[in-house]
């Protein structure tokens, strides 16, 4: 996540007044950034994480942002009817593809998840042949690019899109 938001808060990506969606967020920290950064940001994960994420975002972000950051449960590929089906200018991911067993529902999250437009950012380290097959699957549906790697913590950022466009978000 730290990698993640790195690469965020160095302004290669414009977040401001634009829909981002952060799946599987754990502490929240890449919402949380997300949001100062200027983004409407939908905070998800499963309902186990979500009173731990709901109280790092009210104690992370000044009162005038807190609107700005929902927190909402999403378990991958069942409550995908509780969220509009291309509604996300931006998917945020961090260390987000390490259970081989969720890879189909994350995949068909995504999916639901995505417009044309929509880009999607997943920061993770590859450290089994298991992440390599995650990474084909999403090239299967997506045009996927390596955009940035931190060697200092082997953490890989891939930018997805629908399509085969290579155009600069």
């Amino acid at each position: 996540a730290v990698v993640l938001c790195a690469y965020l808060e160095t302004g290669g990506v414009d977040l401001r007044d634009r829909s981002v969606i952060e799946l599987g967020a754990g502490t929240g920290l890449l919402g949380i950034v997300a949001t100062l950064l200027g983004a409407r940001v939908t905070i998800t994960d499963r309902a186990a994480a979500l009173e731990f994420l709901e109280s790092n975002v009210q104690a992370n972000l000044p009162s005038e942002l807190r609107p700005r950051a929902v927190v909402k449960e999403l378990t991958w590929g069942k409550d995908l009817g509780n969220f509009p089906p291309g509604a996300f200018d931006f998917i945020l991911g961090a260390d987000i593809v390490y259970l081989e067993e969720t890879f189909a529902e994350l995949l068909q999250t995504l999916e639901h998840l995505c417009s044309e437009q929509t880009v999607i950012l997943l920061s993770c380290r590859i450290r089994y042949e298991r992440d390599h097959r995650f990474l084909k699957m999403l090239r299967g549906r997506f045009s996927v690019y390596e955009v940035h790697y931190d060697s200092s913590k082997d953490v890989h950022i891939y930018k997805a899109q629908r399509g085969s466009r290579k155009d600069d978000f």
